[in-house]
């Protein structure tokens, strides 16, 4: 009785606390130059159906590459919508412009037991695959095949599997790439995790790279390796490249969720239900929300049209979720 009633009451307050940023965010919607958004509550949240932009900038596309937070990641598109989209990213002066809702985000971080981040262009500035393959002299030829898989023309496994096999790392060249080109943390990344670690939140990395690189980050930001979700690499006896785990969540399309799952499996006990959130700069991070309760789109190292324009919650600098 007295564990049900328990339940009964967790559930209660995550309602209210749902209910409660939703009457915040309508209240602030329109304060958000052009932005209009529709959602709908989920079980302890808001789920985002659409959002559209009416920008009025006459700015050529070309002057997006101006932007101080870097590059501005397109996805061509005939769609009206999309256009006009692109049109009001063309227009944005600042940094701060493309912040959303970051005061409710706080609120979600707060309000959160386990957060989760993506780690390539999220905690660090890198994105570590590019990055390895630049170092094995295989730079150019990755970097095309990648802007094929972004096309949609294969699935996350295929693509992974032919950069590899591209790249075909030895574990020696891997040793020596950790040591001469260690990851640059994001700024404000280290704050942050502190901050959520004071507040006893329990904290993951959920990431499509791999777990040889990624390790050593979680270690240096102070995240436990066992709470690091990432693909693994095989070598054979002799250090050469022999393929990777095709039974790790992150291997595949989809991944990213079923991570969510395997922490909420980790975390939870029977019967309780946590407010888990997923911070990152992709559409796959985005993607894991359910099984994750919320999603906090981070642009301060790339933004990418499709999340900024599809997150509810968005940040250039995670000091604007710090509390």
């Amino acid at each position: 009785m007295k564990g049900s009633f328990s339940l009964a009451y967790r559930t209660y307050r995550h309602i209210k606390f749902a209910q409660k940023l939703q009457i915040d965010i309508q209240r602030n919607l329109f304060s958000q130059t052009g932005l209009h958004n529709k959602s709908k509550m989920n079980r302890v949240g808001i789920t985002l159906i659409a959002t559209t932009i009416e920008g009025q900038s006459t700015a050529s596309p070309a002057s997006v590459q101006q932007l101080a937070v870097g590059p501005i990641v397109t996805t061509p598109t005939s769609n009206k919508e999309n256009n006009k989209i692109s049109q009001n990213l063309s227009q944005k002066r600042t940094m701060e412009q493309f912040n959303k809702n970051t005061s409710q985000a706080t609120e979600i971080l707060k309000a959160s037991h386990v957060v989760c981040f993506d780690v390539d262009s999220t905690v660090i500035k890198e994105e570590g695959i590019d990055e390895l393959a630049k170092f094995c002299g295989k730079g150019d030829e990755v970097k095309e095949l990648t802007k094929e898989a972004m096309g949609g023309a294969m699935s996350f496994e295929e693509a992974l599997t032919r950069r590899l096999n591209i790249i075909r790392p030895t574990q020696a060249q891997i040793k020596e790439f950790t040591k001469l080109h260690p990851s640059t943390i994001t700024p404000g990344l280290r704050d942050l995790i502190n901050k959520l670690k004071q507040e006893g939140k329990q904290i993951f990395l959920i990431s499509g790279g791999f777990d040889c690189l990624i390790n050593e980050v979680a270690i240096e930001i102070g995240v436990p390796v066992e709470n690091v979700y990432a693909n693994k690499l095989y070598f054979t006896y002799d250090g050469q490249y022999a393929g990777f785990d095709l039974t790790q969540p992150t291997s595949h399309s989809g991944g990213k969720a079923e991570a969510i799952n395997l922490v909420r499996r980790r975390t939870e006990a029977p019967h309780e239900r946590k407010i888990v959130t997923m911070i990152g700069d992709g559409a796959t991070d985005m993607e894991a929300v359910p099984p994750a309760d919320y999603f906090i789109g981070f642009g301060g190292n790339v933004v990418r049209e499709a999340v900024f324009r599809g997150a509810q919650y968005y940040t250039v600098d995670f000091k604007n979720v710090l509390w």
